[in-house]
């Protein structure tokens, strides 16, 4: 489902800065090290621009594709044996229902204060794609990070290596503008490199434990309200690694890597731990 998009200058700035990395790669750091018409300067530039295609294809979808909405007919059925987890409130202990929206709210649904609606498995709202990640397009932003750290790992290597051929020959030919051209790609690659490596591993550990960022911070809290019993506290949704993997990315590991979210379901219920027993509430 796509939705409506206006100017964003963050997202302004992304698509800059992928172009400026993308054109640098190809003409100076493959050119300067390979030389662009050699057989490993082809390799080179066909491998970074088909990496480069599948981070901008995956970031336009992510920004694209809305990150789902919870249907104005929801009601959630207390009576269901088949679903046995409900969410209530903290205070009262009544089901979650949204006061701005003024319907019920699904599992793992919240309200987004930038998108003023409420979103399905709400990860976090994102200013770099100018939309929440949610569960229609979680998996889309994921696969946008992967490819977007493979590509900026990819450019440093290349960056690097041009810089060892012949350093000396390599500064007369080139001159302050290529100079330039280096510094600008090293303030931009090595930054990004890092905080996308970071975003990258929690992005991970959290599809491993089958939680949102938004669930991992609620964890908290319920950890540590349910030590304070002296109970454990069990993330309802994590069904196990691999499942998780599976629910999250798909059933078959070869789509894991494609920007696709075929599989995903309609956002309304979720497996869980307790599927099987009796109805419970977190």
């Amino acid at each position: 489902m796509k939705r409506r998009v206006s100017f964003s200058l963050p997202v302004t700035v992304v698509v800059l800065a992928i172009i400026y990395i993308y054109f640098s790669t190809i003409f100076v750091f493959i050119d300067g090290w390979f030389g662009l018409m050699s057989s490993p300067g082809i390799l080179n530039a066909v491998v970074f621009t088909a990496v480069a295609f599948m981070s901008v294809f995956s970031y336009a979808v992510a920004i694209l594709m809305d990150a789902g909405r919870v249907p104005s007919t929801f009601m959630p059925d207390i009576e269901d044996s088949s679903n046995p987890v409900h969410e209530i409130k903290r205070k009262g202990g009544d089901l979650r229902y949204c006061q701005k929206c003024s319907h019920f709210k699904p599992p793992r649904a919240h309200h987004c204060r930038v998108c003023k609606r409420c979103v399905l498995r709400m990860d976090h709202h994102c200013i770099w794609i100018s939309n929440c990640v949610g569960h229609a397009n979680y998996k889309v932003f994921f696969v946008f990070v992967v490819y977007a750290v493979i590509a900026c790992i990819y450019s440093l290597v290349l960056l690097v290596g041009s810089l060892t051929v012949d350093p000396q020959k390599h500064e007369l030919n080139n001159g302050d503008s290529f100079r330039t051209i280096y510094v600008i790609s090293g303030l931009l690659l090595v930054p990004l490199s890092g905080a996308l490596g970071v975003l990258l591993g929690w992005h991970v550990y959290l599809i491993l434990q089958n939680k949102t960022t938004i669930e991992f911070h609620e964890g908290v809290r319920a950890t540590w309200l349910a030590e304070k019993e002296g109970h454990v506290y069990k993330h309802p949704y994590d069904v196990g690694a691999y499942e998780n993997l599976t629910t999250v990315l798909g059933p078959s590991i070869s789509c894991w890597v494609c920007p696709t979210s075929g599989h995903i379901g309609s956002g309304l219920r979720f497996r869980t731990a307790y599927d099987g027993m009796s109805s419970a509430s977190v």
